[in-house]
């Protein structure tokens, strides 16, 4: 149950997100959203480098409280920062409930 929750709120999440609100330009802003998982290149520095039992949240550099302030300031930029730093804080969400459900 929880692996196929955390991958929807991946996948879905923005999804629905894209729709709702950037509706003449979902697919920019899903493909956009999709982009920011690329955060989770961090997880490289990680040894081991998966742990299903791992919260994400403030363990990973690009998963950390400071770099979730930057994602939540890039709210307030111009297109396209604004969609990645939506995107972003989709992620961290997904995550963070990932975490909940340990």
């Amino acid at each position: 149950m929880r692996p196929i929750l955390h991958y929807s709120l991946h996948f879905i999440l923005p999804l629905l997100v894209a729709l709702l609100f950037y509706r003449k330009d979902w697919k920019k802003a899903y493909l956009i959203f999709l982009a920011t998982m690329l955060v989770d290149l961090d997880h490289i520095f990680a040894d081991p480098l998966f742990d299903s039992n791992r919260c994400s949240i403030d363990f990973h550099p690009l998963h950390s409280y400071y770099a979730m302030g930057v994602y939540l300031l890039l709210l307030f930029l111009k297109k396209p920062f604004h969609l990645i730093g939506f995107g972003l804080l989709m992620h961290m969400l997904a995550d963070a409930v990932d975490c909940l459900l340990m």
